[in-house]
C-alpha cells in the first residue's frame, strides 16, 4: 500500500496579504508546493490530500489541483472553526483556526493508509521525502509507531533573520521531546544560537535535528488526536489564541508510552520564504535545481 501525502493548506488564501503558497517561485511559474508533490511521487506516495479552508475550493480547484490531474490522485477536505467533536461549540468570538492537528484531523475520513504530513509552503528536498516513504511503506502491526523527519538545523537557516523551530531531542534515535525555539539565528561568528526561557544565549550544533512538519503516522493517530483534542478543548476551548499543534499531541503520547516516533536523518536542505529577502535568493535556488538537471523542465 503506498502511503498518502497530507498537505497542510488551510492557511491558503488568508495569511501574507497574499497568496504566500501559490507564489510562482520557478522557472516556469511552479509553486513550492509543486516541488513536494513531484518529489512524493518519485519517492512512492499514491495519493496527495489537501486541507484548506472551504471559502477557498473554487479557486483551489481550478488553479491548483486541475494541474495534477492524470499524474496523481487528489482529495480535498476542509478545516473550519467550528469543525469540533460533538458536545463542543466554537466560541462567538474565535477568529483563529485551531492549529495543525486540528487540521490533520479532518482527513480523518479520507485516509486510511500510513501518510506523511507537510506545510504547503515548506520546500523538504527529495531526499526527505524518499526517507519517510521509505519508512512508510513497511509494515505498521503496532499502533503508535510514528516517524518524523529530523532536518539538521544547518540546512534549515535563512540569512535573513531569525527562525522558529521545533528543536529535537533523542535516545536511541527516538524523539524524546520537541521544544519550539523562536529567534534561532547566526551570530556574528557564524554561529546558531538562541535564546532560552531564562534569558541564556544557548549555541546549537549545525547537526541538531529540528521539526520542519514533516510527519508520518499510521491511521491510529486519528484516534488519539481526537481523544487529545478533547482534552485540549477541556482546558482551552474559551481561550481565544490557544492552538492545538501536532507537538503537542505527540509530547503527550510519548509520555504516556502509547508513541515512539522515530527520527529519520535527511541532508535535504530546507528553504521557503519566511521573509520577503528570502525570495530572490529561492528563485534562484530552484533555477539552479532545474539547470542541474534534478527537476525536468515541466513538472506536470
Amino acid at each position: 500500500m503506498k502511503p498518502t501525502l497530507f498537505v497542510l493548506a488551510a492557511g491558503m488564501g488568508s495569511r501574507y496579504g497574499g497568496l504566500k503558497q501559490l507564489d510562482t517561485l520557478g522557472p516556469h511559474g511552479e509553486t513550492i508546493m509543486d516541488y513536494s508533490i513531484y518529489d512524493a511521487m518519485q519517492a512512492g506516495f499514491g495519493k496527495v490530500v489537501f486541507v484548506i479552508r472551504k471559502d477557498f475550493e473554487d479557486d483551489f480547484r481550478k488553479i491548483v489541483l486541475s494541474k495534477y490531474e492524470g499524474h496523481i490522485p487528489t482529495e480535498v477536505v476542509f478545516q473550519s472553526i467550528d469543525a469540533l467533536p460533538e458536545g463542543y461549540t466554537c466560541p462567538a468570538d474565535r477568529t483563529k483556526p485551531w492549529g495543525t492537528n486540528h487540521a490533520v484531523l479532518m482527513g480523518k475520513d479520507v485516509i486510511k493508509e500510513p501518510f506523511a504530513v507537510i506545510n504547503a509552503d515548506d520546500f523538504y528536498g527529495r531526499n526527505a521525502f524518499e526517507v519517510i516513504a521509505r519508512e512508510l511503506s513497511k509494515p505498521h502491526d503496532k499502533k503508535g509507531d510514528y516517524c518524523m523527519v529530523g532536518f539538521r538545523v544547518g540546512n534549515t537557516m535563512t540569512e535573513n533573520g531569525s527562525v522558529a523551530r521545533g528543536v529535537c531531542s533523542t535516545s536511541d534515535g527516538k524523539l524524546t521531546g520537541v521544544v519550539e525555539r523562536t529567534a534561532i539565528s547566526y551570530d556574528e561568528n557564524g554561529n546558531i544560537t538562541f535564546t532560552d526561557e531564562n534569558g541564556k544565549l544557548q549555541t546549537l550544533e549545525p547537526n541538531t535535528p529540528v521539526s520542519m512538519n514533516l510527519w508520518g503516522f499510521t491511521p491510529d493517530y486519528f484516534d488519539y488526536s481526537e481523544r487529545e483534542f478533547k482534552k485540549f478543548l477541556d482546558k482551552d476551548l474559551n481561550t481565544p489564541k490557544s492552538e492545538f499543534f501536532i507537538p503537542l499531541a505527540i509530547d503527550t503520547l510519548i509520555h504516556s508510552g502509547e508513541a515512539t516516533v522515530k527520527v529519520l536523518d535527511t541532508d535535504s536542505k530546507w528553504f521557503g520564504v519566511t521573509y520577503a529577502a528570502d525570495r530572490p535568493g529561492v528563485v534562484e535556488k530552484f533555477a539552479e535545481l532545474h539547470a542541474q538537471g534534478e527537476y525536468p523542465d515541466k513538472l506536470f
